[in-house]
């Protein structure tokens, strides 16, 4: 009994089966300790990793092109609620603004509003850098005049300079009481919404200056169906 006691320990003792008390080869033992200090390498990076991206993020949205939603029906039908367009930044970088261009401005009405904190304005920078921009702080609008234009409404119809402008964008139907003569004034234009009986516009805050828009819309990027250049 003896003798067969300490045969089983000896089995017992090398069994190539046993993993948990043959120790592991050197090289296995270095794979497992390498992908752990490469997972925790990953956590560890994981923070800085998304701070850059949102730091990208928002700089790309800052100085280049921005994703921006349409909050109402002012744009309609070139515009509909909850479409996004996508804004070129640096298109008066390098030129001005032309007749027909639609336009992202800041809200003539900011100075009315109340100042934000500085952890509001961070949010709001990285929303915006995401397409949750033109919600109250921006309008988008399609120019109609530039500065030296006289423009004015009658009978329906907007003249620029004396004559009648084509706007194939216009639904047919669109009524528009008359305004009086406007020259618009040096670095400003005038702008307007497409959906003209429902857009508050250059008809009612004035001539917008240059400086205060940030960009033109250049295409429609969202929903897909809706795809396309403006």
């Amino acid at each position: 009994m003896t003798g067969g006691d300490a045969g089983e320990e000896g089995i017992t003792a090398s069994d190539p089966f046993d993993e948990a008390a043959a120790p592991l080869p050197p090289a296995k033992a270095d794979s497992k300790a390498k992908r752990r200090r490469s997972r925790g390498s990953f956590l560890a990076e994981l923070p800085v990793l998304v701070l850059v991206a949102l730091v990208v993020a928002v700089l790309i949205k800052s100085f280049l092109v921005q994703a921006f939603y349409i909050p109402s029906g002012s744009m309609v039908p070139t515009l509909l609620v909850n479409d996004r367009v996508m804004v070129n930044k640096l298109a008066y970088r390098f030129g001005e603004p032309q007749p027909g261009d639609i336009v992202v401005f800041n809200s003539p009405y900011n100075d009315d509003e109340p100042r934000e904190s500085l952890w509001e304005a961070a949010l709001r920078h990285v929303a915006e850098a995401f397409g949750r921009g033109a919600v109250a702080d921006d309008f988008i609008k399609r120019v109609v005049a530039v500065e030296g234009d006289t423009i004015e409404i009658r009978q329906n119809q907007v003249l620029v300079n004396g004559e009648p402008i084509d706007e194939p964008y216009l639904r047919s139907g669109v009524t528009m009481p008359d305004e009086e003569p406007v020259i618009v004034p040096p670095g400003h234009v005038f702008v307007m919404g497409d959906n003209r009986s429902h857009s508050q516009d250059s008809r009612r805050f004035g001539p917008v200056a240059v400086d205060d828009i940030v960009g033109r819309a250049f295409v429609r990027i969202w929903p897909p169906s809706r795809w396309g250049g403006l």
